[in-house]
């Protein structure tokens, strides 16, 4: 065989191989990418529930509906016995860039519900677009 054609073969080889290898590492790292991003909302959603455990220790309850989580961050007026902030920076946007959603009272037992309504930002889903609730253990 002629060497420039062994050089073609191998040129089209390696091409072959620098093609396929993309399609398969890619979709593992965007699945590891959607995993962090999931164990970073369960994450933030923990941090807010102990959070407002400290809150409700201080205030005498948790914050409402309209004050939400900003209560955690600055005093709502005439909230008495509020000795915050109850984190440290600003509430955060879930890991996709949305808001948290806060109901006070819940509708899992009486304490706030906290929601992520995951990568589309709407409720219901699956993957990574289900929603993710301080009422499921994570």
């Amino acid at each position: 065989m002629p060497t420039a054609v062994k050089i073609l073969l191998a040129a089209a080889l390696a091409g072959l191989v620098l093609m396929l290898l993309p399609a398969l590492v890619v979709p593992s790292l965007l699945r590891h990418a959607d995993r962090t991003r999931i164990t970073h909302a369960q994450t933030d959603i923990r941090a807010f529930a102990t959070a407002l455990a400290s809150y409700k220790v201080d205030a005498g309850e948790f914050p409402t509906a309209e004050q939400g989580l900003r209560a955690l961050r600055e005093k709502p007026e005439g909230v008495k016995g509020w000795a915050g902030p109850y984190i440290q920076a600003d509430v955060p946007k879930d890991p996709w860039g949305h808001d948290y959603v806060y109901r006070y009272p819940g509708e899992h037992g009486g304490v706030p519900d906290i929601v992520c309504y995951g990568a589309d930002g709407q409720p219901g889903g699956d993957g990574i677009n289900a929603d993710i609730v301080s009422w499921e253990k994570s």
